[in-house]
């Protein structure tokens, strides 16, 4: 019997990876000649067979649960932070050259599991900081209208399970510095109107509207700051808080009439001291406001010791769970597909140079195990592995976000 070819792009986006597994196994359960237990340097068919399990990933000898790859199919699932790409050169940046993004990278994205991707990046601050945004915006933009039948835009909620029923990656854009804010109130209006949902008041320094996580003096938000959350909730523009100081953090609950979401942040309970997590006060505050924290991959932010592994990430899982409820939580990997450790060596050292020693980097910042495209569907077997339910599941894959983004955007126009 010959080996059967694997499934178009469009048969696993429409079908699901449940059904790419079987396109590329021939029946569940089976693998082709170069998977773990066949024949050494045979390059016909041997099967390979694991009751109960569906072979996914072919090529990478990786496997999962029907279970897993159920809820994998028929999840929406959102990452609310991973940008397109984390560091590259000029040449292969595909923003500035969308020609650049081949048949092999979208392969790549439709392989993830991953419906859609909130691309926020930080583009700088000070009184350029309009412009770089109003540039980088535009240039996503670009990058959608020229990779239309590929990916769209998220502007609504309803356009998370649009992107995933079209076949489409989608993709929600948001800034992870609200410098571009900072002299000009209009400029939230603008911003809103060029497609940007989300905006993280602060990165790690302070502004004009409040201060970031390593700041050694965090005095909150400032009146101008206030005002310009009054402004984001008016538009409908979502309150992010995963990198700013603790007393900003507090304030923003305080202040936005909204419920304020920390996409991409820790649990410092399991951290102690680092400023990029959150602290317990910080965390009941965002479920109070209605809001949903995603659980990030980075190493540092997961254990400050070694072996840092899925289950330390896990263990932040429960914390929120335990803390405040399931329906609190939600992913936000913090890196693109293929993580840091990727990346050009002398962009990483770049990139490891411009942040505070209170990040505390160690020789790796990705985690073994969930640092590959298809990392949300460990992170589901290790969910499932702590006894988590489907629905609390689909809901921690994307739910629970697309729920609380409904609210903050609910009975908003395209413009305010």
């Amino acid at each position: 019997m010959s080996v059967p070819k694997g499934p178009s792009r469009r048969t696993v986006l429409k079908g699901g990876l449940a059904a790419a597994g079987v396109a590329a196994t021939g029946v569940a359960g089976v693998a082709v000649a170069d998977m773990p237990g066949a024949a050494s340097g045979s390059k016909s068919e041997a099967p390979y067979v694991r009751r109960g399990r569906h072979v996914v990933f072919a090529r990478s000898g990786r496997d999962y649960s029907s279970r897993t790859v159920d809820l994998m199919e028929r999840s929406v699932v959102v990452d609310m932070l991973s940008p397109l790409q984390l560091s590259v050169g000029g040449d292969k940046n595909w923003l500035r050259d969308p020609s650049r993004f081949t048949e092999a990278d979208y392969d790549a994205y439709v392989a993830s599991g991953v419906s859609s991707f909130h691309v926020a990046v930080g583009v700088g601050g000070g009184r350029e900081a309009e412009l770089a945004v109003t540039a980088y915006l535009g240039a996503y933009n670009g990058f959608v209208a020229a990779h239309s039948d590929r990916f769209m835009r998220i502007d609504s909620a309803d356009d998370f399970g649009r992107a995933k029923e079209s076949g489409k990656i989608g993709l929600l854009l948001g800034i992870q510095n609200s410098d571009h804010f900072a002299f000009d109130i209009g400029a939230v209006d603008q911003a809103w109107a060029l497609g940007q949902r989300v905006s993280q008041l602060t990165y790690n320094s302070r502004n004009r509207i409040g201060n970031g996580s390593t700041e050694r003096v965090d005095g909150g938000i400032s009146d101008w700051g206030a005002a310009v959350i009054e402004r984001m909730n008016t538009v409908g523009m979502a309150v992010d808080v995963s990198h700013c100081g603790d007393q900003t953090t507090m304030d923003a609950f305080d202040l936005s009439r909204q419920p304020v979401l920390i996409t991409h942040s820790n649990c410092r309970a399991l951290v102690p001291g680092h400023p990029r997590c959150k602290p317990d006060e910080a965390i009941k505050a965002m479920a109070e406001s209605g809001g949903v924290m995603g659980i990030t991959s980075v190493r540092n932010f997961v254990l400050d010791h070694e072996p840092t592994t899925l289950d330390s990430m896990l263990d932040h899982y429960d914390h929120v769970a335990r803390m405040v409820g399931v329906e609190h939580l939600g992913l936000g990997s913090d890196i693109d597909l293929y993580g840091y450790d990727a990346i050009d060596p002398d962009l990483y050292a770049q990139l490891k140079a411009i942040y505070k020693d209170s990040y505390a980097f160690r020789d790796k910042i990705d985690i073994e195990g969930v640092d590959h495209p298809q990392r949300c569907y460990d992170l589901t077997e290790g969910l499932i592995g702590r006894g988590y339910s489907d629905d609390d599941i689909t809901g921690i894959l994307g739910g629970n976000f697309i729920r609380v983004l409904g609210e903050i955007w609910a009975g908003l126009s395209e413009s305010a």
